[in-house]
């Protein structure tokens, strides 16, 4: 007989009446509702919304929907079946008819309101009506809630159709920009990267928008044509999609008093936020003040161990407004995102993101999303001295906690047993002197090799014997550090595990989409085979082809190697 304390697996998910019963409705039932709001859903309209924490909005179908993708790792992790993504019902809703939802389903989804900041400023223009409030969910409609194996997950539809907060948008987002968010997140699980999750892609086969874009083999910033695309629903995933600007959002109104409301608003949706996303690290027995400052050591924690995660793969998320950071402390909000390849320190794939959102500078904005935070839960400390002293030290630690994470990042990535500045920062000069691809690279180096003939395969130019010559004693001294602290072959496979072999590359992606428009989905398949195990060594064929170096047409390629955020 089994154990008392054995786990008893709960039998698949096979049917959309199953899934449906897992329905667990936290935000709706919790949160205040925005009291403007039609109880229907039927609310596109731009309008101001002045309180409340959502409004009820039931999303626009895609008009002739045809399955794209799903996401087989999530389904496993849910407990869905598999053959549930072509249930018909299932692609209904997940496609935006929200009309096949019963009991205890709810007839309609949800959108949120938040405010905006960029590296530390607060801004409001952003909003058509200037005062902020009307920016928000523009055209992501929640549309589930349930718990699925004792977890809690939040399901969004990126594409749904407009909100309140659309600001004249047709809400609607194309099939390029949400196969790149459906195969991107996958992508981000397998690294190991915390971050929302991918569902399901449908396309429709009969409605296309209109958006800017780059003509072929054009070279300009940018986008230089209009173009016509199929439109698509992605599904998002998340323990929740509260962000930084979300609690921004009720904090600058509760500052304001703007309604008599606003202060208890704001401390709701905290309270929520703990609930949903650090309900198994914050003891629910301490007082509401000390579970705030438990938060801010946990988010600041969660934060900076991202972020150093994401210089760690070569990620650069393009556009990291407080609006872009989720308050769990995950990645969310794949738009003007990228991978670097030539390594640059201040690599930025976003025509808008300037140096402020680069690669390397991440770290900084992370921190100044970081402030706004503390900032926004500041107005619930207000009686309490001790406390407001005790979250400004969390937040004059971002610095030093930040450059904790990234150099035990650097250290393990260089398989070093202690941080080394001198070589890290030496390496890191050589790196952008030598234009060296950065996951070909890391991962060359991963072999611990004795010739720089080996790293030569990660260059993209040649390179001069003054150069070689600093790779060879840079080289030299590093090895003399692996070999002196560990077995190499154990040092070699830890490294392999931190400096994936396979890597996001631009111009590898576009020809699925190219491909999908016309109904071929042969390309995301593969290349979703290929994202589900980056760490590991793949057939020769695929090496070949998704193992190497930029070609050079794809250099100042628009829409290849730098893009709008037209998606």
């Amino acid at each position: 007989m089994p154990s008392n304390s054995s786990k008893v697996e709960k039998p698949e998910i096979k049917t959309f009446d199953e899934f449906g019963q897992q329905a667990n409705y936290s935000l709706m039932d919790s949160l205040q509702v925005d009291p403007q709001a039609t109880a229907n859903g039927d609310d596109y309209t731009p309008r101001q919304v002045f309180s409340g924490h959502y409004v009820p909005v039931k999303p626009t179908p895609i008009p002739a929907p045809e399955y794209v993708a799903h996401s087989k790792a999530l389904f496993n992790d849910l407990g869905l079946s598999q053959k549930l993504a072509l249930d018909e019902r299932f692609g209904r809703l997940f496609s935006g008819d929200i009309t096949v939802a019963s009991a205890p389903m709810r007839p309609v989804g949800w959108a949120t309101g938040y405010a905006l900041s960029i590296y530390g400023t607060e801004y409001i223009e952003q909003c058509p009506f200037g005062t902020g409030n009307g920016y928000g969910d523009g055209r992501a409609i929640s549309v589930f809630e349930g718990l699925f194996k004792g977890r809690r997950w939040e399901m969004q539809l990126k594409g749904g159709g407009p909100t309140p907060y659309c600001r004249g948008g047709d809400g609607r987002a194309v099939l390029r920009s949400s196969l790149r968010e459906f195969l991107a997140q996958d992508f981000m699980q397998a690294l190991g990267v915390p971050t929302s999750r991918s569902l399901t892609l449908y396309m429709s086969r009969s409605e296309t928008v209109r958006r800017p874009w780059y003509a072929e083999n054009s070279i300009s910033i940018d986008p230089d044509i209009l173009m016509d695309n199929p439109a698509a629903i992605t599904t998002r995933v998340a323990p929740s999609f509260i962000r930084v600007g979300q609690l921004e959002l009720f904090a600058r109104r509760a500052r304001s008093n703007a309604h008599e409301a606003a202060l208890k608003e704001l401390h709701m949706i905290v309270k929520h936020l703990i609930e949903r996303n650090y309900q198994q690290a914050i003891n629910p027995n301490l007082d509401f003040t000390n579970q705030l400052l438990e938060l801010a050591h946990l988010f600041r924690g969660r934060l900076t161990s991202l972020v150093a995660n994401w210089v760690r793969i070569g990620y650069c998320q393009g556009n990291f407004n407080s609006d872009n950071c989720a308050a769990g402390g995950f990645t969310l909000d794949y738009g003007p995102f990228g991978f670097c390849e030539m390594f640059d320190s201040r690599f930025q794939p976003w025509t808008g993101g300037g140096d402020h959102f680069s690669f390397l500078n991440q770290p900084a904005a992370a921190k100044a999303n970081y402030q706004m935070f503390c900032e926004a839960i500041r107005p619930l400390l207000t009686d309490d001295r001790k406390a407001q002293a005790s979250l400004e030290d969390l937040r004059e630690g971002f610095t030093e906690a930040m450059n904790q994470e990234m150099e035990a990042m650097w250290t393990k990535k260089l398989g070093l047993i202690s941080y080394d500045a001198t070589l890290v920062n030496e390496l890191l000069e050589l790196m952008i002197q030598t234009k060296v691809d950065y996951t070909i690279f890391f991962r060359k180096l991963s072999d611990i090799p004795n010739q720089l003939t080996t790293l030569k395969e990660s260059f993209y130019l040649p390179s001069s014997e003054q150069i070689d010559a600093q790779w060879i004693n840079w080289l030299q001294r590093w090895r003399t550090c692996i070999t002196n602290c560990s077995d190499i072959g154990v040092a070699s496979a830890a490294m392999k595990r931190i400096n994936p072999k396979y890597t996001w590359r631009e111009w590898l992606i576009a020809p699925a989409y190219e491909k999908a428009k016309q109904g071929d989905y042969s390309l995301i398949k593969e290349l979703q085979a290929i994202f589900l195990n980056p760490y590991e060594e793949q057939s020769s064929e695929l090496e070949k082809k998704y193992n190497r170096l930029r070609p050079k047409e794809f250099f100042n390629a628009g829409g290849i190697s730098h893009y709008s955020c037209s998606s």
